[in-house]
């Protein structure tokens, strides 16, 4: 059997990269066309980022949807942990299926059934649809991907290390945070990133459970496309695509950085 890359593997890497991310290019390079027509370039222009400070709407919109994906992104990497958690170190307890079973059901259930039954639930309720009510429903949609990573991490990790800690006195509560967090800080940091993305992107459930007051980027867009495209969507894209690579990056690093000093600080352990 033959292995390394082929020029077949090369083609369908650089194909399947190009079918990505040549579209989100396109968008970014247009957002500084000075045509209003966003097919016909007409030069270089960063005038519809300046018309986009003075689109209220969008702004607002923009406002609130960074607002819900870091809030909403940030309570269910808590939440997710602790359900991770459970799920790895507390065994068969009672009710083990049905809990496993809630966390999971997200990652399967279409967005169209989570955001109606999130809706009758708020209707039931009567709770007032707004703010409140989507960043609730993020946190109920993205918890699941949060744990589900956060997991993985928990099965492989070594338990030795705890054991060793509260065997020499440490209390339960300082060992998670000075031995396990920082050895699964990279995974907890991931589940953030999906968590916060999965929330900017969402517009289906979003849909459903938003109110006066309330309307997230995606559904300013979308309302906005079925009319055409205009050169301040491509611009506000533009600047969210650069804060997620931005965050992205940040996040990188500091994980990096993280796992260097962990590796240093177990060396140093080790020769002394």
């Amino acid at each position: 059997m033959r292995k390394g890359l082929t020029w077949f593997n090369i083609t369908s890497i650089v194909l399947g990269f190009a079918f990505l991310y040549i579209p989100i290019l396109l968008l970014v390079i247009y957002s500084f066309n000075a045509s209003r027509l966003v097919t016909v370039w007409a030069g270089f222009s960063t005038q519809w980022y300046w018309a986009l400070l003075e689109n209220e709407q969008l702004m607002d919109a923009a406002w609130v949807t960074l607002r819900i994906a870091f809030f909403s992104s940030l309570v269910s990497t808590v939440l997710g942990t602790m359900a991770a958690l459970t799920l790895t170190r507390y065994g068969r307890f009672p009710g083990r299926t049905l809990f496993s079973g809630m966390i999971y059901a997200p990652l399967v259930m279409p967005e169209v059934i989570t955001g109606l039954s999130l809706l009758l639930l708020f209707v039931a309720v009567n709770f007032d649809r707004g703010f409140w009510t989507v960043l609730l429903a993020h946190i109920t949609f993205t918890m699941c991907f949060v744990a589900v990573v956060v997991q993985s991490r928990l099965v492989t990790f070594d338990r030795a290390l705890e054991e060793a800690a509260l065997d020499l006195g440490c209390p339960p509560f300082k060992t998670f945070f000075k031995i396990t967090l920082p050895l699964i800080l990279p995974a907890v940091v991931s589940g953030f990133m999906l968590a916060f993305t999965l929330s900017l992107d969402d517009l289906v459930i979003a849909s459903f459970t938003t109110g006066p007051g309330a309307t997230t980027l995606p559904m300013r867009i979308y309302s906005q496309v079925r009319l055409g495209v205009t050169p301040e969507i491509n611009a506000v894209c533009t600047i969210l695509i650069a804060i997620v690579t931005v965050v992205v990056i940040i996040a990188s690093v500091m994980t990096k950085r993280a796992e260097n000093q962990r590796q240093a600080e177990e060396r140093a352990a080790m020769t002394g």
